[in-house]
């Protein structure tokens, strides 16, 4: 696949025979975008679950990673390769960097123009980026293009909307992936989004995938519990009215929940 499936399936936080039944309940039930990454861990398990379904591998779009400690030059290509391994695969269909280096101890520059060399190497189909900042987007489009950049993956949920990176990079024709579209289930209880689940006889997780999925941005969910996997998938299904998008668009309050120590300065 070249494209990036709207609907993917998130591991971060799953380990061992959890992510692998997650994973293994995510095929069956139609999911066909899996994200993972190297500092989740779970890259072995995520690829054994995969190796053991029945979804043709080029059916299927798998992303991870690369981690921080593998920015520079001489460890990004030998990490990706390791991550083949685990994954049990040729080639990945999107490799990201993860987070910028921590206080730019490493150009953006470096690392953008070595992940484009893993892409000529055949290791990755595409590219991207994850928790950039506009500043760090810049970086990167000076570097490789904004073309080569097959999406930003950023926190996206209705308590964060991060609307000034994502009308950048929209205005340089970059695609958007929304992590932790559930706000860590606290989509759940907002009385908004539960009152216009109950209008549409839809839980308050499938509103708030449906407001993510209509605004253009793939959003990649994660669940251990098979029946959240599949009602989540049902989100595909749910249109909400412009009134509706807009009471949803008043909840940000930028509330971030990954904001880990060595976060860059968020726009």
């Amino acid at each position: 696949m070249n494209t990036i499936p709207a609907f993917g399936l998130g591991t971060f936080r799953l380990k061992d025979q959890q992510v692998i039944d997650s994973v293994a309940n995510g095929l069956e039930l139609g999911y066909r975008h899996i994200d993972t990454a190297q500092i989740y861990g779970n890259e072995a398990e995520v690829g054994k679950a995969i190796a053991v379904g029945k979804v043709a591998r080029q059916d299927l779009f798998v992303t991870t990673k690369i981690w921080t400690d593998n920015l520079s030059r001489d460890k990004l290509i030998p990490s990706l390769k390791e991550s083949l391994s685990k994954l049990q695969m040729e080639q990945v269909d999107l490799t990201l960097i993860h987070w910028p280096a921590p206080n730019d101890s490493i150009a953006v520059a470096t690392y953008m123009e070595t992940l484009a060399e893993a892409k000529a190497q055949g290791l990755t189909k595409l590219i991207g980026v994850s928790n950039f900042t506009i500043a760090h987007l810049k970086q990167a489009i000076a570097a490789v293009g904004a073309a080569e950049i097959a999406t930003l993956q950023i926190e996206i949920h209705p308590f964060l909307q991060n609307r000034k990176v994502v009308e950048f990079a929209r205005s340089q024709g970059i695609h958007l992936t929304a992590y932790m579209p559930l706000a860590y289930g606290k989509v759940m209880t907002d009385p908004t989004i539960v009152e216009i689940a109950g209008a549409h006889q839809a839980n308050p997780a499938q509103i708030a995938l449906a407001w993510s999925l209509q605004q253009g941005f793939a959003t990649i969910p994660s669940s251990t519990k098979r029946a959240n996997l599949e009602s989540n998938l049902a989100a595909k299904n749910i249109r909400l009215s412009d009134a509706e998008m807009r009471v949803i668009a008043a909840l940000d309050r930028g509330e971030r929940l990954a904001n880990p120590g060595f976060a860059p300065q968020w726009d």
